[in-house]
């Protein structure tokens, strides 16, 4: 057999050890991500002219939220991350997505979203997602985020909102719905104040 003729083979069989060869680390035994409390019904639509439409886009975070790590404020000068805790995706585009499905699902907004379209909306909503992690001075989650809304008059509008759920202990397990409960909150007061 020649050289040439031999490569399939073996590309071939590297294939099939690929499967059974690691060279990373195991993967984490779960990952987090958030769901909306509440989503739009299928069929549900809401239709009107890009006028007043409105997109949500990612929000900005600091370097601590801009990786798929959960973090812990230990102190004030000091931060760590939640062994065991990976989210799916970045927050910001979590939180983004969870935003965008709260305000649909709520049924008094034409949301748009993805390529052109969200930048073609005359309503923008951006912000800063300032905080999505773990206390440990106060056992809490804690989700806080500044909402800019800037609308098609041209006008800016600025607001913070926060969720606190106290009382949890700083393991995955229970960080994880904790996180997922607070930023839940969050979209609902957003939701409420877009409406």
């Amino acid at each position: 057999m020649t050289t040439f003729a031999r490569l399939p083979v073996m590309l071939a069989a590297a294939l099939a050890l690929s499967g059974c060869v690691s060279f990373g680390k195991d993967p984490p035994e779960r990952l987090f991500t958030l769901t909306p409390a509440s989503i739009a019904p299928g069929g549900a639509a809401v239709d009107g002219e890009m006028s007043a439409a409105l997109s949500v886009l990612e929000p900005s975070a600091t370097q601590r939220l801009n990786v798929t790590r959960v973090p812990v404020q230990i102190d004030p000068s000091s931060l760590a991350y939640l062994k065991d805790a990976v989210w799916v995706d970045k927050p910001t585009k979590l939180f983004q997505r969870l935003l965008s499905e709260t305000i649909r699902a709520g049924g008094k907004r034409l949301v748009v979203g993805g390529g052109d379209l969200q930048y073609a909306a005359a309503t923008q909503l951006s912000g800063q997602l300032v905080e999505m992690g773990y206390d440990v001075p106060s056992s809490s989650v804690v989700v806080r985020y500044d909402a800019v809304l800037r609308k098609p008059d041209g006008q800016v509008l600025t607001r913070r909102f926060e969720s606190v759920v106290p009382g949890i202990s700083a393991d995955a397990a229970s960080v994880g719905p904790a996180l997922n409960q607070a930023a839940n909150d969050v979209a609902a007061q957003v939701a409420e104040w877009v409406g």
